[in-house]
């Protein structure tokens, strides 16, 4: 009887997004292995923090029953977001004579941090996992009580890999997306990040490969794919080559990116638009001086010059802000919000950082005067300039921005909002904040757009009657219900009737920026329009 192998992990979240890729490349690696495949019942599992059935008793009773009651080897990938769960889990699992295995970014970066497995592997772990389950079947190896043994990270020739997806590891229509390995390893050494000790270079897939996993993507037809490249655009020849034949093999798959704003031109940018897709810029903070402190570059004349070609060209794109960055407070955080959004991103993601341990920022995080989380999810507390009390309002500034701005798809309107009221974003944000407590939202329900533009509606209502701005009501509600039914048009492909107070041509127009005159020469006018015609 073949030796039950499960490789596992738990997902933060239920999407396309979530996908246990490092799991499933362990698991191919371990299918793939001439010897293991002959020995071993490899499998793969996985749940996620979002399932109504995610508990311990759940998860752990799910992992004995896949081994048929066999006494297997369980290999975790453990990340931020589930260590503690994972070990609880490998501790458990340990005591009925089941030999655990735990690898990932949180192993990699701190192994001697680890009691409750009974082996520690480094680094990239295809090559290093089968050889290890290898020598646990040839030598009868059990599980023991003792310290977990460690075994250091190995070099991994990325053209060697076998591909889950291609395989079958994966399974696409269980997903309906993917994440899209190109490249592994980074140019840049970001103090924050796990690759701030690695070795500045970046190893490729096989072009081959990634032509064939192109081809799979095509024929299942999946919606959405996230490319897992730090630097997509780092080399612009290679990133124009791929995009021309995403282009070309998956026109209708929606693509996201990751990429540096310095490093986009007038070509690049417009290639973005040769099918549907986002791109996610890494910001962290718009203060040279800070970034500086986490070895970070920003050449901000370039970084402009790149965002100017990505509106110019109508790529959709958003930012990422950390808070808590050493050398920052509460104000220069502010600084970095307005400055972001007065570039007009699709979304600010607004993050606290966390001080990842075996990172370079975690070795200097008492020169840097960082006090932080000494468990995951590893978060700054408070630093020399930002207090445990402005951390706090970072954090509600932040929700407020989520919640409002990104969820509530309020780019086409909110700097001319802003403008009108003037008042900066990061001041509107720190309000609608105070708003939401005084009126009980709990923005971390599931809100529908549409209950969300309903609560715009009323604050942006009530933010104009306060400062003696109503005769501009009409026209923040006409641009925030038409907004939003296109994006719900866009999104959903169903289309909407909305009552308007003036024409839909003028609101959709140049001149809908600019409250002041536009109430001044348009005349109220109200009138319905269908979606449908305005495309």
């Amino acid at each position: 009887m073949k030796i039950p192998v499960i490789c596992t992990t738990v997902l933060v979240e239920k999407s396309p997004q979530a996908i246990p890729l490092g799991a499933a490349c362990i698991a191919s690696s371990i299918k793939n292995n001439e010897y293991l495949a002959k020995q071993c019942d490899v499998s793969l599992f996985a749940i996620s923090q979002e399932d109504e059935t995610f508990c311990q008793e759940f998860y752990t009773n799910q992992l004995i029953q896949k081994c048929n009651n066999q006494k297997g080897i369980i290999c975790f990938s453990v990340f931020v977001w589930n260590r503690i769960f994972l070990e609880k889990t490998s501790s458990f699992l340990r005591k009925k004579g089941f030999i655990t295995i735990a690898g990932g970014p949180e192993v990699t970066a701190n192994p001697n941090s680890f009691s409750d497995f009974d082996y520690l592997v480094c680094g990239q772990g295809e090559e290093s996992v089968p050889q290890l389950i290898e020598k646990i079947i040839k030598n009868n190896l059990q599980t023991s009580n003792v310290n977990p043994h460690i075994i250091p990270s190995s070099k991994v020739q990325v053209e060697n890999l076998t591909s889950p997806y291609l395989d079958g590891t994966l399974n696409l229509k269980e997903y309906d997306g993917a994440l899209w390995e190109l490249a592994r390893g980074c140019p840049f050494s970001c103090s924050y990040c796990y690759e701030s000790k690695g070795e500045k270079k970046v190893n490729l897939f096989p072009q081959e490969r990634l032509e064939k996993e192109l081809d799979l993507f095509a024929k299942e037809n999946i919606s959405q794919v996230f490319v897992l490249d730090p630097t997509y655009n780092a080399n612009k020849q290679r990133a124009l080559h791929f995009l021309n034949l995403i282009a070309k093999k998956t026109p209708n798959t929606f693509y996201y990116f990751e990429a540096r704003a310095e490093f986009i031109d007038k070509e690049l940018a417009r290639a973005f638009t040769k099918f549907p897709c986002a791109v996610q810029i890494g910001l962290q903070s718009s203060d040279e001086n800070v970034l500086k402190l986490v070895n970070r570059n920003f050449d901000k004349n370039k970084f402009l010059k790149g965002i100017n070609h990505l509106n110019q060209e109508g790529v959709i794109f958003g930012f990422d802000l950390i808070y808590g960055l050493p050398g920052e407070s509460l104000q220069g955080f502010k600084k970095g919000i307005d400055f972001a959004l007065s570039l007009y991103p699709n979304n600010l993601e607004l993050f606290c950082l966390s001080v990842l341990p075996g990172t370079d920022l975690a070795d200097r995080a008492d020169d840097l005067h960082l006090n932080y989380q000494k468990e995951p999810p590893y978060h700054v507390i408070n630093t020399k300039l930002f207090s445990e009390k402005d951390m706090k309002i970072a954090k509600e500034i932040s929700n407020a921005c989520t919640f409002f701005y990104n969820q509530g798809r309020a780019v086409a309107w909110f700097n001319s909002v802003c403008k009108v009221l003037k008042v900066k974003p990061s001041a509107f944000f720190e309000n609608f904040s105070k708003y939401i407590l005084d009126n009980s939202i709990q923005t971390d329900c599931d809100f529908s757009h549409k209950q969300i533009e309903k609560i715009q509606l009323e604050f942006v209502k009530k933010q104009l009657e306060q400062k003696n701005l109503k005769k501009y009501i009409l026209l923040s509600q006409d641009l925030i219900v038409l907004n939003g039914a296109l994006s719900r048009t866009t999104d959903t492909g169903i289309f909407e009737t909305v009552n308007l107070n003036y024409s839909a041509e003028y609101l959709l127009s140049p001149y809908a920026s600019d409250f002041e005159f536009f109430v001044k020469n348009v005349k109220v006018k109200p009138n319905k329009v269908n979606t449908k015609n305005l495309y």
